[in-house]
């Protein structure tokens, strides 16, 4: 199963980045629907798409805007999207607020607090737990699909706009793939408690205690350029399977 990375960075996009997104086309499954959310539909191999927002912040939602044609013309037939309360709520109020966007997408909404286990293509469950320290809150997400013949279990779990705190290390335990914000390189370390995000390092730090099996930094900061803005060589020292996501990267899950 191939897992494409849409969009890699964070607040707004680049040249070479653009907003929140990640895509697994064979099954439909996708993580949240920043300014990359475009590219969804040149990728889609199914009729039914599930959309999991981690956050109500506009970086990661404002492609959901953007399905509208493919619901209309019948191509897609059901877009189901999940969750928080409070994100559905600012979904549904705000970002389709008839003076902003008039015609609502025939979107299902589920809220996360009424579901535990999330069922997905493949005999998948994606699990959730809530990151208290971005502000106003996140969800990460863990998507387990069980051994199938010669296919072993495997497992990934996409943790963004947090600080690394200690709260969830067990919900991402043994995670083949951890996808993990990084906001900033450790340089710039001291604004991570301010902004509600996490730095190279301390990433490193998570994905060696967590026992994952390797890991892949995401949401980097639109002001941070060159071919390795979060300084690879710090998080290898602490955690070597480490890796940096541009747009359009493809990988095996």
């Amino acid at each position: 199963m191939k897992l494409h990375f849409l969009g890699t960075g964070g607040y707004h996009p680049t040249e070479r980045r653009h907003t929140a997104c990640l895509m697994l086309p064979e099954i439909g499954v996708i993580f949240d629907a920043g300014t990359s959310f475009y590219r969804v539909e040149k990728l889609r191999q199914t009729d039914r798409v599930q959309i999991f927002l981690s956050h109500a912040h506009l970086d990661h939602i404002v492609g959901l805007t953007y399905i509208l044609v493919p619901l209309l013309r019948g191509g897609l037939n059901h877009a189901d999207v999940y969750g928080s309360a409070a994100t559905i709520d600012a979904v549904r109020r705000h970002l389709f607020s008839p003076p902003m966007f008039p015609v609502l997408p025939d979107y299902r909404f589920h809220l996360l607090e009424e579901h535990a286990d999330i069922p997905v293509p493949g005999d998948g469950v994606v699990t959730h737990q809530p990151l208290p320290s971005h502000p106003g809150g996140s969800t990460a997400f863990r998507l387990d699909f069980p051994s199938v013949g010669d296919v072993p279990a495997r497992s990934l779990a996409y943790v963004t706009d947090t600080t690394v705190d200690g709260t969830y290390t067990e919900f991402i335990r043994r995670a083949d793939l951890l996808i993990h914000e990084c906001n900033f390189s450790d340089d710039e370390a001291e604004w991570c408690d301010r902004t509600g995000h996490s730095h190279t390092s301390q990433t490193a730090a998570l994905a060696r205690a967590a026992g994952v099996g390797r890991m892949i930094l995401l949401h980097v900061d639109p002001q941070l350029d060159g071919d390795d803005p979060l300084d690879l060589a710090v998080a290898r020292s602490v955690f070597p399977e480490t890796e940096l996501a541009e747009d359009g990267d493809v990988r095996e899950f």
